[in-house]
């Protein structure tokens, strides 16, 4: 954890304020008060936010408002494993210790559900997000008549800090020399990497393996091959779907790509990991989210800035499907008072604001509103762009209900059991299909599940 008070404040916020000049923050629009909403004398408040690749950019990003108002934003910095059971700790005591708690997209359900967020507009009816800002998979909404996060008759309890999907990052140095174009099609990543691993020498293609994250990073293959977790629950049918025989050969692979292309440690790789083995410069091909995007492109952490590309998740069959994303929320908890309510929206309207969303970006973040984003496209420093807008078209998040943990789990241990050999592909999802049932079933959703693959 990482909290910063008192005197230490105050030197870090010196050491930030030095840090934005020197990225040229004073030479850009952002810093003119009059482009600068203005959200008044607010009482201090405290974020829950989670150490991660774009941490840097929402730190510097907190930095700059408290600049700019005057107000005062505390940062309790947690991994991402601390992340939910604190969330959960600020909205089920007497009072919240933290007045904005960043949730991850897979867990918003349980406290949509709970009751423990408030509504947007319950603290300001006339506030509305910019049409600027993209959908983000609309993790940020709940329609409690529908259980589902959808702004069609829903509520509005959240801001999106990023939208987080997945690219395929290449280096367009050893891809050339292969001789390689950089791959469109699932069958073009199996290819490709065993190819530019041979004439290279690097590991051809790395993505998260650990039990984790796998699900994640297998979801890009899941959806491009037309397949899910479930039938239609939007429209409330929890019929498994995942040991389809769609699923089954997205998921055969990818275990050949990640085993025949990653490193033999592929089941324990976690997020670092992949950034790291990129920016050292050990593999050819990585798939990550677009918030390593800061790692990997400066110079100071990564011997590889100035040499990558990016290309959207490959597809199946020429067709384009919905990506997977793997964002956060910036909500509002309950139990505290009007004034700390008050207080979190008006850093949630300064934050979403252009001028806020200009510095986020120059300072790594990865904004949220499309005209910050769109105009970077061409340019070559912002290289990923095109790939990432591609992915963000129509992405979904698979977890929209309140099970997602629950299930994430039981995939997270059975893909992984499939990577590393425990079970068979066939097994592994034969296995999931009736452990996610089950879950459903315990919930009371309309549920079942389709036959039993066959070894």
């Amino acid at each position: 954890m990482k909290t910063i008070p008192g005197s230490a404040r105050q030197r870090w916020r010196l050491k930030l304020g030095a840090a934005l000049l020197a990225v040229g923050f004073a030479a850009t629009p952002v810093l003119a008060q009059e482009d600068v909403p203005d959200v008044g004398e607010q009482v201090p408040i405290t974020a829950l936010i989670n150490a991660s690749p774009w941490f840097s950019g929402f730190e510097a990003a907190v930095a700059l408002y408290e600049e700019q108002t005057g107000n005062v934003v505390e940062l309790d910095v947690t991994p991402y494993s601390g992340m939910l059971e604190k969330a959960r700790n600020a909205v089920r005591g007497a009072e919240s210790t933290h007045q904005l708690l960043n949730i991850d997209g897979g867990w918003t359900v349980e406290f949509y559900e709970a009751g423990t967020l408030t509504p947007l507009n319950e603290i300001d009816p006339e506030f509305k997000l910019p049409q600027e800002v993209f959908a983000c998979g609309e993790t940020h909404w709940w329609n409690a008549a529908k259980r589902w996060r959808t702004p069609d008759g829903g509520a509005l309890y959240g801001v999106p800090p990023n939208c987080n999907t997945h690219m395929q990052v290449y280096r367009t140095d050893i891809f050339e020399q292969a001789k390689l174009t950089p791959p469109v099609t699932v069958d073009d990543v199996a290819v490709s990497c065993k190819a530019v691993q041979a004439a290279s020498g690097l590991y051809g293609y790395v993505t998260r393996g650990e039990r984790g994250s796998i699900r994640f990073e297998w979801s890009p293959y899941l959806l491009a091959h037309g397949a899910d977790i479930a039938a239609d629950m939007e429209n409330g049918d929890y019929t498994v779907t995942i040991n389809s025989p769609q699923a089954l050969t997205a998921l055969t692979k990818f275990l050949d790509i990640l085993k025949g292309c990653g490193p033999d440690n592929v089941a324990a790789l976690t997020q670092n990991d992949v950034i790291q083995l990129m920016a050292a410069g050990k593999a050819a091909e990585i798939q990550v989210v677009v918030a390593a995007m800061s790692s990997l492109t400066d110079p100071a952490k990564s011997v590889v800035a100035g040499k990558l590309g990016a290309v959207p998740n490959p597809i199946v069959d020429g067709r384009k499907l919905p990506s997977p994303i793997g964002n956060w929320s910036l909500a509002i908890p309950q139990n505290i008072s009007k004034e700390q309510k008050e207080a979190a929206l008006a850093f949630l309207k300064w934050f979403v604001s252009k001028p806020a969303q200009e510095a986020y970006v120059e300072a790594g973040g990865v904004p949220v509103r499309a005209d910050v984003l769109e105009p970077l496209a061409d340019q070559p420093d912002y290289f990923w762009v095109k790939a990432y807008l591609s992915n963000l078209d129509g992405a979904v998040s698979p977890f929209g209900y309140a099970e997602a943990a629950e299930v994430n789990e039981v995939l997270g241990l059975r893909l992984n059991q499939a990577l590393i050999g425990e079970l068979s592909p066939t097994a592994a999802l034969n296995t999931a299909a009736a452990e996610i049932e089950a879950i459903f079933r315990k919930t009371g959703r309309k549920t079942g599940r389709l036959p039993d693959l066959a070894e």
